[in-house]
């Protein structure tokens, strides 16, 4: 009787990788939740900009060569655990009345459209070039987030996530949106590297990098219309939703700031400015704001025009979010209505739903958004407004600076969502917009965090969360119109309509592979 022969035992490393095979699932899947958690501390306050790059070489090597329906479940998961932690300021919102249903519910729905992207991103990852058509999908994906629905939520952008990093310079190009494809087409041009070993992906890696360093002695902070001096105050405010029922406290903590600044003007301890700039919503209003003697006794004691913040009851019975130019003789005049509405929180679409994960329902109206172009005059200069919010869309800075805004103000309320990284995050897009638009960016926050952002995106001065501060600041008054600003929403759509051109070719292309097999399948089995 022969013995059968007995099988060599695996060494280790090839238990390990038979291990990986067996379980490439998992394995794939624990590598998109971490390609997603990267992701999320790439974004400010911390400044490691280069994680992005590392999170979307991951991700890549998840999605490479699988098919539509792998790549969306793998994208969901990277999405999840990207947006999960970076959103958790909602939490601190809602978490004391909601639990953590709205923000989980927030972060499942976004990630679906970084599935709907991952998909589309998997099913052309192994085409010529394969990197710049999964960097152009994943454009796509942010572009549709920040339209649909209910006006979008274009928050926690890619690309708002590099202030701090080499790619900054390219947002005078083509904006946030040209940030994001810079830093996807870096990572999954790693992965295509590693896969090929070849020339040309090496080159779509480095090429975002060579072209914002060659952009970067283009990114101007000269003062081309000379400066302006800007004063910021921050009065504070309660944290949370404690914050609802505290409209008086934060009105009399900012008047109180403003006269104290007022104070500091005359004694001659800090420069008189030229304009005032005081944050959203600071206060209320009612349909005849020059009634309000507190605060023309404020404006009159500060001695310069004053951008006023307010909520601001009209005629009509409706609210309106209110920047207004207030003269310290004349009273109020000029006024920028905001026009981005916040969905679910200025705004209540299917409110039966919306009951389930939001205070802002029962016994709230629907704010108006205003038609006004977003800039106001104060002290002989333009001034683009963007209210907190507004500053996360493209089209409303983009407007304000077409319109000849020589600076850009952020005025915002961020007093709702406690110590977190909310403030950071927005302050980031800020830093963004002055590079895209070269422009110096002035926020003024009720709590925090507000700053004076230099045209080249750095900051010069800056005030920490929840301490009342003023700010005293000269900026430079600027007229040059940037290649971004020009052009607009033209690389994005461009991006886009690439992505999906050669998403469709490779649909196109799989299903006359398939039509072959087939063909020659019949062939075969004839014979």
């Amino acid at each position: 009787m022969i013995a059968a022969p007995v099988s060599p035992e695996p060494t280790p490393g090839q238990r390990t990788v038979s291990y990986v095979r067996r379980h490439g699932v998992i394995w794939r899947s624990v590598t998109a939740v971490v390609a997603g958690l990267l992701l999320c501390l790439s974004f400010p306050p911390r400044s490691t900009w280069w994680l992005a790059i590392v999170a979307f070489a991951l991700f890549a090597v998840v999605i490479r060569g699988r098919r539509a329906r792998a790549g969306f479940g793998y994208g969901w998961l990277f999405g999840v655990a990207f947006f999960m932690p970076s959103l958790f300021w909602l939490q601190n919102f809602l978490g004391e009345g909601f639990g953590p249903t709205p923000w989980i519910s927030l972060s499942a729905v976004l990630a679906l459209f970084i599935a709907l992207a991952a998909a589309g991103m998997a099913v052309v990852s192994t085409m010529p070039g394969g990197p710049i058509w999964m960097a152009a999908l994943f454009v796509a994906c942010e572009a549709v987030r920040g339209r649909f629905p209910f006006g979008g939520f274009p928050w926690s952008r890619v690309g708002f996530g590099q202030p701090e990093g080499w790619y900054l310079p390219l947002a005078s190009l083509g904006g946030a949106p040209l940030l994001t494809f810079a830093v996807v087409l870096t990572g999954c041009a790693i992965t295509e590297f590693f896969f090929r070993k070849r020339v040309v992906p090496a080159l779509m890696a480095i090429a975002p990098l060579a072209v914002a360093f060659a952009t970067l002695p283009f990114v101007g902070t000269d003062a081309q219309n000379g400066t302006l001096t800007v004063a910021i105050v921050q009065g504070n405010a309660p944290e949370g939703l404690g914050a609802l029922n505290s409209g008086d406290e934060m009105r009399r903590n900012h008047i109180a700031r403003a006269e104290e600044l007022a104070a500091n003007i005359k004694a001659g301890r800090v420069p008189k400015p030229d304009v005032v700039i005081m944050p959203e919503t600071f206060t209320g209003l009612g349909p005849n704001p020059a009634r309000d003697a507190a605060l023309n006794r404020m404006v009159a004691d500060l001695g310069v025009p004053t951008l006023v913040g307010a909520r601001q009851r009209t005629a009509d019975g409706t609210d309106q979010n209110v920047m207004i130019v207030w003269d310290p003789a004349a009273g109020p005049g000029e006024q920028y209505a905001k026009n981005k509405l916040v969905p679910f929180g200025e705004f209540v679409p299917v409110r039966p739903i919306a009951r389930f994960f939001t205070p802002f329902v029962d016994g709230q109206v629907d704010m108006r958004p205003g038609i006004e172009p977003p800039v106001l005059t104060a002290a002989g200069t333009k001034l683009g407004v963007g209210i907190c919010f507004e500053v996360a869309y493209d089209d409303v800075l983009t407007q304000a600076v077409r319109d000849g805004a020589e600076v850009l103000t952020v005025p915002t309320n961020n007093n709702w969502y406690g110590r977190t990284e909310m403030s950071y995050q927005q302050l980031a897009m800020s830093r963004v917009r002055a590079v895209e638009h070269g422009r110096a960016v002035v926020v003024s926050a009720t709590t925090g965090v507000s700053a004076i952002v230099q045209p080249d995106g750095s900051i010069t001065r800056q005030t920490e969360l929840y301490t009342a501060d003023t700010l005293v600041a000269t900026v430079a008054k600027r007229s040059t119109v940037t290649l971004a600003t020009r052009i607009g929403a033209w690389p994005e759509g461009v991006m886009v309509l690439g992505g999906l051109a050669a998403l469709l070719w490779a649909i196109g292309s799989r299903i006359q592979q398939r039509q072959r097999r087939v063909g020659d399948s019949s062939r075969t089995g004839n014979e």
